[in-house]
């Protein structure tokens, strides 16, 4: 691709807003109408909500928080701090009060910016440890005046700050703050999920997001109008690539549903060019695809066997190398039963699709590509500002994440296998951490943690983290993301934490997908109230084993899962269980289950 002009993310929303004044640069659906702002809107939006933030007291470099689902105010608001010199910060919507109270006091916010009442009360609960914090915005008011006076004091509306802004507004301001601006500049920072421990805070500067977006653009083939649902959270490094990096520079449009509960319904709408899944998206779609086969007529089952079985010799295959026969059989197939199927999940049109974040088992990459969806997997980190591999969309090996992109140099370390690169898009270290900075950035080098294969054809394989490989009683080093994956290919299988360290054998815990196996148990006339009764039935039980057999038989004898026990609850944000991303959190589970895991060796 050409070369990215050398300007900052706030320098490049002014340029599309001189040259693409008119192009839609972000749709929103309000009430189920998609409401289209252009590159002019979007700029002028954010210059007032930026000089709103200053005439609210915002110092140079300060810091504002963002807690919200994703919509056009999220990015409205961080593209504002960005114009004035301030730092965006996204905090989880889906996180507790603590949660929010940490990020918060560490990342030393002046201005919060809350969705909705309920985001704004974590914030006051926590205000007491909240000293730096001058002043909350909301963007919806609704619900404000059950506030006590003291508290609405500190509360501003979304709305006043874009009019406050507007009354102060500067062009000359504007243009001067920004010919300040430096790519080396701090520009955003994101708190790590914290599935070990704290979460801490990367500082990702402006070349970082500039430095990664050749490469996703040359791997993704983003040539031409591109479209993109927004809707995996902002504070996460993958949606920040797909929502403001990339269509800055590139000037794709965004499009932001009505909630993150209606995706499926806005993918439909929407048919974008681009989607971007984490594997527990990808798996429930391949739930909601089992399950409406299952409830479908004997014929269409059929129709449905027939073309997977038909498809799935071309799912690795490359298509500019299919046959006439080739192209012949999956054309007849498309149009008896993929085209529908494609519909269904919103994703015929998509040119490119993604999964990364987490492993994904090869199965279900494979189910989708059968499909017909050109799903590849990639791989990035916050550390990295997103996306450093992928695979090519004509050379895809499901169970690798492709070789490096753009402008990305990388080390197998000899002694671990640990992944190392370097490039403009390693992220400039944790916010008041110089220690945890010094351990992961070493002579220029990201250490990543990760261990990686380099295989035959240059695909790089994800072993597993470095710290989670696992070694038996009897002396084997065992990967659990595999054998997890293995498991989690299953519809009916939503998480499997495998126990193995220091073991005699493998075990797991396991957590079935009510959905799909509450269908599955309704066409069975099995009788339930809830998930423990559910899990609780034999017939569930029996189940389960089969699908873990299934998944044993792909994996060595020596990763075989030979006992199990399933969770009578799903794994909670709550309790402590998993993050906000919904990663694992391992040491919490063991320690919660201790008792169960300790009987499975009983």
């Amino acid at each position: 691709m050409s070369k990215l002009p050398e300007l900052t993310l706030p320098q490049m929303l002014r340029q599309r807003a001189q040259q693409d004044a008119g192009r839609i640069a972000i749709r929103q659906k309000d009430f189920g109408i998609w409401k289209p702002f252009t590159w002019a809107e979007y700029y002028r939006r954010a210059s007032h909500f930026g000089q709103g933030l200053l005439a609210l007291g915002l110092p140079p470099g300060g810091h504002v928080g963002v807690i919200a689902e994703n919509r056009i105010e999220w990015v409205v608001a961080q593209m504002g701090a960005g114009l004035v010199g301030g730092i965006a910060v996204g905090v989880y919507p889906t996180s507790p009060s603590p949660e929010v109270a940490y990020v918060v006091g560490h990342a030393d916010i002046d201005i919060m910016v809350c969705e909705d009442q309920e985001q704004t009360d974590k914030v006051l609960q926590a205000l007491p440890q909240l000293p730096r914090l001058k002043k909350i915005i909301v963007m919806e008011p609704k619900g404000l005046r059950s506030f006590a006076p003291e508290q609405r004091a500190l509360i501003t509306t979304f709305a006043e700050v874009e009019k406050m802004g507007h009354s102060a507004h500067s062009q000359a301001r504007i243009d001067e703050l920004l010919a300040r601006q430096k790519l080396d500049d701090i520009g955003l920072m994101i708190y790590t999920s914290g599935s070990t421990g704290a979460p801490k805070g990367a500082m990702i500067s402006w070349r970082n997001m500039r430095g990664v977006v050749p490469g996703i653009a040359e791997r993704l083939q983003l040539a031409g109008p591109t479209s993109h649902l927004s809707y995996l959270p902002l504070c996460h490094v993958a949606e920040q690539m797909l929502t403001t990096f990339v269509p800055l520079y590139l000037g794709c449009t965004v499009n932001f549903g009505e909630s993150i509960r209606t995706v499926q319904e806005d993918l439909r709408e929407v048919a974008p060019s681009m989607f971007l899944g984490v594997p527990r998206i990808w798996e429930k779609l391949h739930s909601s695809i089992t399950i409406k086969m299952q409830e479908t007529g004997r014929l269409r089952r059929a129709l449905y066997a027939r073309a997977m079985a038909a498809c799935a010799p071309l799912a690795d295959k490359p298509r500019e190398e299919w046959s006439l026969a080739e192209r012949a059989n999956y054309g007849a197939h498309y149009w008896l039963v993929l085209r529908a199927l494609q519909n269904f999940i919103g994703l015929r049109r998509a040119r490119v699709a993604l999964t990364g974040a987490a492993p994904i088992a090869p199965e279900v990459v494979r189910f989708f590509r059968t499909l017909g969806v050109p799903l590849i997997e990639v791989y990035g980190l916050t550390e990295s500002t997103g996306m450093v591999t992928g695979h090519r969309l004509s050379q895809v090996t499901p169970g690798t994440v492709g070789p490096v992109t753009e402008g990305v140099r990388f080390r197998i370390a000899p002694d671990t296998g640990e992944f190392q690169i370097q490039g403009e898009m390693v992220f400039a270290g944790y916010y008041k951490n110089p220690e945890a900075t010094a351990q992961t950035i070493q002579d220029g080098w990201l250490h990543t943690g990760d261990v990686v294969r380099e295989e035959a054809d240059g695909q790089l394989k994800i072993v597993d983290r470095l710290k989670d490989i696992m070694i038996t009683a009897g002396g084997k080093n065992l990967t659990p993301t595999e054998i997890e994956g293995a498991m989690k290919a299953s519809p009916f299988i939503k998480e499997c934490i495998v126990i193995a360290d220091g073991r005699k054998f493998v075990s797991a815990l396991v957590q079935i997908d009510l959905e799909t196996v509450g269908k599955w148990a309704e066409a069975r006339r099995i009788a339930f109230t809830h998930f423990r009764s559910l899990v609780e039935t034999p017939e569930v039980r029996q189940l389960i084993e089969g699908e873990i057999a299934a998944g044993n038989a792909r994996l060595a004898q020596v990763a075989h899962i030979r006992k199990f026990h399933l969770l009578t609850k799903e794994l909670d944000h709550d309790d402590g269980e998993v993050t906000a991303t919904m990663k694992v959190r391992r040491a919490s589970v063991y320690k919660t289950y201790a008792g169960e895991i300790e009987a499975l060796y009983a």
